[in-house]
């Protein structure tokens, strides 16, 4: 099965069945900057890395794009129970209440629950030592989705939610962007089409709170 094969029998196996799981246990969370929509947007965004990464000759094993798949539709499904810093933990829990009761047969996913549970860390400093691949593209494809100007709402809804003041949250987010930009280009360097795409929508972001700082200040 050659990787494209095996991005469409993930999709095939467990994309109605995780979208169903999300919409029940997410219920009436009024957080829309995380809903189901983050979280499609967040799978698209890891099937481009994956597209571009295959197309470089680096190749994954066939059940990886199906774990990978997993972690991008619930990595945040635990902000239904708590918008913190904790909800990765509540997110783990979910994601293997979803393992246990939809595929019971699955083979070990101690990496997969890993990668939902510290995908939040933006210290960047348990991906870059624990050789989790599905860490490094969920965490990837996730802060794609804090760019550009859907990435202005996003950020600022959640923010706000955490209780950061007005006058404070351009420089907070200018400061949490340009990290998961670096981020990214120190992991996806090598592929320069991507850099160049998502430095665009960096940019986008990091302009309009440069100004929304000047106006605030």
């Amino acid at each position: 099965m050659n990787p494209e094969e095996s991005v469409l029998s993930a999709e095939k196996k467990y994309l109605r069945t995780l979208e169903d799981f999300f919409t029940e246990t997410w219920g009436k969370t009024r957080l829309f900057s995380h809903d189901i929509d983050h979280h499609r947007r967040v799978w698209r965004n890891a099937r481009e890395l994956l597209e571009v990464i295959n197309s470089h000759g680096v190749t994954f094993g066939p059940e990886f794009p199906g774990k990978l798949m997993i972690a991008c539709y619930i990595h945040d499904l635990g902000m239904s129970a708590d918008s913190g810093i904790r909800h990765g933990i509540h997110s783990r829990e979910m994601c293997r209440q979803f393992l246990q009761e939809n595929f019971p047969g699955e083979p070990d996913c101690e990496d997969l629950l890993d990668a939902v549970e510290i995908h939040d860390n933006k210290e960047y400093t348990a991906d870059d030592s624990s050789g989790n691949e599905i860490l490094k593209l969920l965490s990837a494809a996730d802060d794609l989705d804090a760019f550009g100007y859907i990435g202005i709402y996003r950020y600022i809804e959640i923010y706000l939610a955490r209780g950061i003041r007005p006058e404070l949250i351009g420089s907070e987010i200018k400061k949490n962007a340009l990290g998961r930009f670096r981020n990214f280009k120190r992991n996806f360097g090598d592929y320069p089409e991507l850099i160049s795409k998502y430095r665009k929508k960096y940019l986008i972001l990091d302009n309009f709170f440069t100004r929304y700082n000047k106006e605030v200040s």
